[in-house]
């Protein structure tokens, strides 16, 4: 019950941001987002053995998805801030890592957490709410119903007809069935969401969209589970009860939102 609760919250803030507040609104929820998932990115490192500080990484990446996303809205172009804020990330993690001690193993991990959090977390939730700037609510929902669709499609399929491993060393509960399934379904909520969302976009090529994000989703996932499974961690946190954290809540959109958006973008 208390997953369900949780979830039904997160949606009606989601829609009620997208489809009825303005464009910046929406920019902020994923610029939040990415603070956190990358707060618990450095949480991630932190149990792997590298102390590393949270709030250089949430920073970061919260400045990256707004760099990012307003790369597409004409009142704020933000093209070159994006590159701007990008090397700035790089050489402000280099530094930081550099004065947080002296060289080690977990001083590596450290500083590849600092990089790689931001990056990881920052530019793919800039990418999403780029969607909502670029293409519109539609376009952003569309996104959000197909793969949130085939996460369920694997869960239920796994469950029902799962044998054979996907994944047994990164995430033992994934099956090829459940793979097949959430394929399957992604590829048919991509065409009747699409109907009402993206009425440009041809059935078929709505059906391979829809099948190759689910594909890029299930692989978020897995980097996700690999990341944790490294930390020693079931979740990359407790902050949603009945959910663990932030990653364990976008992880198939790390992966899935930025290949929507080039081809979004390649479409228009």
């Amino acid at each position: 019950m208390t997953r369900v609760a949780s979830a039904a919250v997160l949606a009606a803030l989601l829609l009620i941001t997208i489809w009825w507040l303005p464009w910046w609104a929406t920019v902020a929820l994923a610029a939040l987002a990415a603070a956190m998932a990358g707060s618990e990115v450095a949480g991630l490192a932190t149990s792997a053995g590298a102390p590393t500080s949270r709030i250089p990484v949430a920073v970061a990446a919260a400045t990256l998805a707004v760099s990012f996303a307003c790369r597409d809205s004409q009142e704020f172009p933000g093209g070159d801030a994006f590159a701007l804020v990008l090397l700035a990330v790089v050489v402000g993690s280099g530094l930081v890592a550099l004065a947080s001690g002296p060289p080690s193993p977990p001083a590596l991990t450290r500083a590849a957490a600092m990089m790689m959090g931001p990056l990881y977390t920052g530019v793919p939730l800039g990418a999403l709410a780029g969607i909502a700037v670029a293409g519109g609510p539609q376009a952003l929902t569309w996104l959000i119903v197909v793969i949130a669709s085939s996460d369920s499609a694997q869960y239920y399929t796994g469950r029902a007809f799962g044998r054979r491993k996907l994944a047994p060393a990164v995430s033992p509960a994934k099956t090829v069935e459940g793979a097949i399934g959430g394929m399957v379904g992604a590829a048919v909520v991509a065409v009747i969401a699409g109907h009402y969302w993206l009425p440009g976009i041809s059935k078929p090529a709505l059906a391979l969209l829809g099948l190759f994000l689910a594909m890029f989703g299930m692989t978020g996932d897995l980097f996700e589970s690999l990341l944790k499974r490294s930390a020693g961690v079931k979740d990359s946190s407790n902050l949603i009860p009945g959910h663990g954290g932030v990653l364990d809540r976008l992880d198939a959109y790390l992966f899935a939102a930025p290949v929507f958006y080039v081809v979004m973008r390649s479409l228009t």
